[in-house]
């Protein structure tokens, strides 16, 4: 930043010049340290973004593959079938449940 203020036949005294070096230093320093700090935030943001999203694909795998394990039992055992079906929503809801503590946590 300091390099788009010349000194040169600016009318200021050397320790103006110096006071406006100075200053200009300081806030070039104070944008590098906050562009920084937003660069490390949007890194945070989009591991957890990463890690919500591996939790919620994992679990639409297993729920999946869990009704797909319900309905070939179904067919096999017809009479199993209600418990076969709660069994299933417990499970699936508990899968669920776990995706919503990972949002909590990540935040």
């Amino acid at each position: 930043m300091s390099e788009l203020v010349s000194f040169g036949g600016s009318g200021l005294t050397k320790r103006d010049a110096r006071t406006v070096s100075r200053e200009l230093s300081k806030l070039d320093g104070r944008g590098r340290m906050e562009v920084a700090r937003i660069g490390q935030e949007a890194g945070l943001q989009a591991e957890r973004i990463a890690a919500v999203g591996y939790v919620g694909k994992r679990a639409l795998h297993e729920v999946a593959m869990l009704s797909q394990l319900e309905v070939q039992l179904s067919c096999l055992v017809p009479s199993a079938t209600p418990r076969l079906q709660g069994i299933g929503d417990l499970t699936a809801l508990a899968m669920a449940e776990v995706v919503s503590e990972t949002v909590r946590k990540v935040k």
